[in-house]
């Protein structure tokens, strides 16, 4: 995992490096908590993805939006369960889906799976896992983000927030070192957020 890491932070600079001269596309983000009532206090935190694939054909993607979650979590305060994950303070899931939209707009994902099902207050944002298998080029990738922050003591959700965009096929911003740097930033910029309003981060 370790070398994943390593490898999908260089890649995630990279990309971005090569991004600058693109423009990227906005991100609508959603967020859902209740810190104007109980303040989220940070701690440390592990991160899981909910791939029911067991990542053997898309490790290096989810290693990708790995580092990149803990990168956006260290900067708003977390850090890292150092002494095995499974005692760390919080879990944060996360739940990724990308799909084909056609010129017509229809979305054409396959599911394979469904993501895990931790309890919400807020909108329920699971989703399955979508991976296209072929098929004629679409004009669109859409690249879907839910994540769930839940102290690990009682499986309590904390925070919970998806992000979505849609770029050209093809394009850089497509690619997923690159949605996963703007998607994560999107989400957990100016943390925890408004609660329940969806706002387009450019």
């Amino acid at each position: 995992m370790t070398d994943f890491r390593s490898f999908a932070t260089a890649t995630i600079a990279g990309l971005l490096l090569a991004g600058c001269t693109t423009i990227a596309p906005p991100v609508d983000v959603t967020r859902f908590h209740n810190a104007q009532d109980a303040a989220i206090i940070a701690g440390s935190v592990s991160i899981e993805a909910n791939d029911p694939d067991q990542g053997h054909s898309r490790s290096l993607e989810y290693a990708t939006y790995n580092a990149a979650l803990l990168r956006e979590l260290q900067r708003i305060g977390f850090s890292e369960a150092r002494s095995g994950s499974e005692n760390s303070e919080y879990i944060a899931r996360y739940t990724l889906e990308r799909s084909q939209i056609s010129a017509g707009g229809s979305r054409s994902p396959v599911s394979v799976g469904v993501g895990g099902g931790t309890g919400s207050y807020g909108s329920g944002v699971g989703l399955g896992i979508g991976i296209n298998l072929g098929g004629r080029p679409k004009d669109k990738i859409a690249t879907d983000l839910a994540v769930r922050i839940a102290k690990r003591e009682g499986n309590i959700v904390v925070w919970e927030g998806r992000a979505s965009v849609e770029a050209k096929d093809g394009s850089p911003a497509s690619q997923p070192g690159l949605a996963a740097a703007k998607l994560t930033e999107a989400l957990f910029r100016d943390f925890p957020g408004e609660s329940g309003t969806t706002i387009r981060v450019p």
